[in-house]
């Protein structure tokens, strides 16, 4: 009896993916799977929040700034950037989430740092802290799903 074994096809699940060509096996992996809804999350949150920075339909965004920054710059416009800022984020999860996965997480630590030092935001500074440790496993997802740089 011969039997042969392709070593290549049995650690599929070791080997960083391309992103290429993607196999049936490999799109229902559990982690392939969480790497691409935290992707799509991490894409639309960014997105819609630094878009609302404009309107202010879901919430007065202003209300979350600390009072010090508002003396320094004038608070609609600091949420004007903030906005650009957060709509780059989203733009560069979907573009290169291995990179800009951190990205925000770091910007959510910065916002988890504003409302710690307001009184009253306690409970939205640890939904924060969630939001920034899925940006981590994001980052570190990345890691296997996300396509590498390529050099021409």
């Amino acid at each position: 009896m011969n039997v042969s074994i392709d070593l290549k096809s049995a650690t599929t699940s070791e080997t960083r993916t391309t992103g290429t060509s993607m196999t049936a096996a490999q799109t229902s992996d559990p982690a392939y799977q969480a790497y691409r809804i935290l992707q799509a999350g991490f894409i639309a949150a960014p997105i819609l929040a630094g878009t609302d920075k404009f309107f202010n339909i879901l919430v007065n965004w202003e209300q979350y700034l600390v009072p010090f920054v508002g003396n320094l710059i004038a608070p609609g416009l600091f949420m004007a950037v903030v906005g650009v800022v957060e709509i780059a984020a989203g733009i560069g999860v979907a573009l290169k989430p291995r990179i800009f996965a951190y990205v925000v997480a770091a910007w959510l630590a910065a916002i988890i740092v504003n409302l710690l030092i307001l009184p009253g935001y306690f409970d939205v500074a640890l939904r924060d802290l969630g939001l920034a440790l899925g940006a981590l496993a994001l980052g570190r997802l990345s890691q296997k799903y996300d396509r590498p740089w390529r050099r021409n």
